[in-house]
């Protein structure tokens, strides 16, 4: 059966042909992420509405979150058939309100850019796009925020998603005593410790370095612990 991986036109309203599933439990083929409501593509007298989607004004949409597919209709010859399959796994996106583990990839005076790697206990095959504005980093000085000192690309942060923004990506914030680094590692390359809300020291040369360091309670340090294992020697 031939399969290959969704491909958007220009006046779709998302870009999910960005994140590549490879490898997956349905023969290994190539596929890309869905969440519900997303529109797929437009109708076309050559693709019809499979499992997990269905058909609105001139588009097809998806009414679950998970993995699109496209395959040929056996049923009828020459048609393409589109369908999102979900997973085993209990979290496939992050939801609104939800806290999320994070990781920094670039750093710019008004925002950060992250790759959202897991929810819970939960680790994404796919990461998903997030982005922390100055303005989310703290709940007070909102103004006197300044990103450099708050985090630095490789560091792992936890975040609460706040809104959904453009292209499958999520707007999140760490303004919450319990949010921000739980994992970063010095200039000399060592995982760093918290020494303060703000600071974290490096136990090789002791040289401190800024950071909005998070105060998770005791109870999420425990559930996340095998995750941040997992994270950190990934």
């Amino acid at each position: 059966m031939a399969t290959s991986t969704l491909k958007l036109t220009a006046n779709d309203q998302v870009e999910v042909n960005n994140y590549h599933h490879d490898g997956n439990e349905d023969g290994g083929c190539s596929m890309s992420i869905a969440i519900p409501g997303q529109k797929l593509m437009d109708i076309n007298s050559d693709v019809i509405s499979g499992h997990g989607t269905y058909e609105h004004k001139d588009g097809i949409y998806s009414s679950l979150a998970g993995y699109v597919k496209l395959e040929e209709n056996k049923e009828q010859p020459g048609k393409t058939m589109v369908s999102v399959q979900t997973t085993r796994h209990k979290h496939l996106v992050p939801v609104l309100g939800g806290l999320v583990t994070s990781r920094v990839t670039q750093a710019t005076p008004r925002f950060c850019k992250v790759d959202i790697i897991a929810v819970e206990k939960s680790i994404f095959e796919i990461p998903f796009r997030g982005l922390l504005r100055k303005e989310d980093v703290r709940a007070t000085e909102k103004d006197k925020v300044e990103i450099h000192k708050c985090f630095r690309p490789g560091d792992i942060v936890l975040c609460r998603v706040i809104s959904v923004g453009d292209s499958q990506s999520y707007i999140l914030s760490t303004a919450e005593n319990e949010l921000g680094v739980i994992v970063a590692y010095s200039e000399a390359g060592a995982a760093m410790l918290p020494i303060s809300w703000r600071e974290m020291q490096c136990p090789r040369n002791l040289a401190v370095e800024f950071r909005k360091v998070a105060k998770p309670t005791a109870d999420y340090i425990d559930q996340i612990k095998e995750l941040l294992h997992k994270i950190v020697i990934k």
